[in-house]
């Protein structure tokens, strides 16, 4: 569903006509038109103001359900997670944080290396490089 339909659905929910709408939010009533048909784009600071005003978090606005949040398995996941004590959870935490982490810099690996024409690839160690002084004297340095 757009952000046209979701904003339009929610004010009916609330029961308001655009003009009720446009009073609550403090916006013209040919924004509110104007969003509703898909012509307009709120700024973020409108967007707020819609949220409030329709008792609602800025995410029902701009997510269908199925956008945000884990899939199915991963809430059952996350279901049990909420049965462990806090150092436990607090370990389950940083472990999804380093996988987050991990995944991220993939991510940005691989389009740093798309960009350049290079196929993608995992991050691998680095052979040891020389310093132009090494290379002077055959030396190489090694890295760490």
């Amino acid at each position: 569903m757009s952000f046209p339909n979701r904003l339009v659905g929610l004010r009916k929910l609330r029961s308001l006509t655009q003009q009720g709408l446009a009073d609550l939010a403090g916006v013209h009533l040919t924004q509110i038109q104007r969003y509703e048909s898909g012509a307009a784009q709120p700024t973020l600071e409108v967007m707020k103001k819609l949220a409030v005003a329709l008792s609602a978090s800025a995410d029902a606005l701009l997510f269908d359900d199925a956008e945000r949040g884990p899939d199915d398995p991963l809430k059952l996941q996350f279901e049990a997670v909420r049965q462990f004590d806090e150092d436990d959870r607090r370990t389950a935490l940083e472990v999804l944080e380093g996988l987050i982490l991990k995944h991220q810099a993939k991510r940005m690996i691989g389009r740093t290396q798309g960009q350049q024409g290079q196929p993608a690839a995992t991050p691998t160690a680095r052979a040891p490089t020389r310093t132009r002084a090494a290379r002077a004297g055959g030396q190489q340095r090694k890295s760490p």
